[in-house]
């Protein structure tokens, strides 16, 4: 006889994933990583800074202790160091904006078994260039780009590499432009991407001290032209996998061609092993890609490779990151 049956926690778990994801949103809604690491530490004092129910700070309490967030010694409570570094305002890699993001999201998986189905989004998921939510979206974002743009910064040697000229595309809030201009104060950097996401990166580039030496080119990658030989550095970060297999090696060819000979074209995104049996994040994250976009979902290493190859690019190299990502460095 089996003496380790299976059991139903992982599916009860898996299945109710919502409510981790509710949990987790409305702790952030109301900053309550922010006011446990200021020093209040019981139901009461939360609920009295934050300005929410007895009740409701209590429950959400319990329920962040059940997923791990949060620790309860002797009757008080405390972030674990997990929520201390990424869910505390004000923290550079602070994810409480994607948290609060993603549970606003929650009411769209519901359509998930007719995308199964069909193959193709239910509706169209593309963002209007002019649409406020911009404004939200944006920001929240950034933060899961620090730890690793970082990481890429290191591997580049970027602080000591002088006069250098970068190129983002698609590059959102600017995070990499703002960490890498400030790591080295003689490089020059230009993002493309729409208007009113440019207007925001140019604000939070500006907040860090970098706006003279930080370009903007307004307008759609796809159509929009790289230029020719002019940057040192490309970078691509969590854009390849809302795209279908054509426009990255036409988006991969134009990087090619804006290098400087011995350029390097910087790719970061949720990357899944050749024989799809892992990491778990971008297995999963796929689903997503399946519902928001007609083409999107997470690549294979050997995408990759064949891809950049198609492009022109003769040397390929994958770096792992402590967060659900992978660097590709192509040059």
């Amino acid at each position: 006889m089996n003496s380790n049956p299976p059991r139903p926690d992982r599916i009860m778990q898996v299945a109710t994933g919502g409510w981790a994801a509710g949990i987790l949103g409305a702790a952030a809604s109301h900053s309550l990583f922010t006011h446990l690491e200021a020093g209040a530490d019981t139901a009461d004092q939360l609920a009295a800074q934050a300005g929410i129910s007895g009740r409701g700070a209590q429950i959400l309490l319990d329920g962040l202790v059940g997923l791990g967030l949060v620790e309860l010694r002797d009757g008080n409570y405390r972030n674990t160091a997990e929520a201390a570094t990424f869910l505390v305002e004000g923290q550079p890699a602070c994810l409480s904006g994607f948290t609060k993001l993603k549970l606003a999201e929650i009411g769209q998986w519901v359509t998930l078994p007719d995308v199964v189905r069909t193959g193709a989004p239910m509706t169209d998921a593309t963002v209007e260039v002019a649409n406020p939510f911009w404004e939200e979206l944006v920001p929240a974002l950034a933060a899961q780009s620090v730890p690793v743009a970082m990481i890429a910064a290191d591997t580049l040697r970027l602080a000591e590499a002088g006069e250098i000229s970068i190129l983002d595309v698609g590059g959102g809030s600017g995070i990499y432009s703002s960490i890498w201009l400030g790591l080295n104060p003689a490089a020059r950097s230009t993002q493309l991407d729409w208007g009113p996401v440019n207007a925001i990166a140019r604000r939070l580039v500006a907040e860090r001290g970098a706006a003279d030496r930080f370009t903007c080119i307004d307008g759609d990658f796809h159509t929009t032209d790289f230029g020719t030989a002019a940057y040192d550095i490309g970078v691509y970060s969590h854009i390849a996998h809302q795209e279908g297999p054509e426009d990255n090696v036409a988006i991969f060819a134009k990087f090619r061609g804006a290098l400087k000979p011995g350029g390097t074209l910087v790719i970061n995104d949720y990357i899944v092993d050749d024989d799809r049996s892992g990491p778990p994040f971008p297995l999963i994250f796929a689903s997503a890609m399946l519902l928001k976009t007609k083409q999107g979902r997470t690549w294979r290493r050997a995408d990759y490779h064949a891809w950049l190859a198609k492009a022109g690019f003769e040397d390929v190299s994958f770096q792992p990151t402590p967060s659900p990502t992978t660097l590709v460095f192509a040059r």
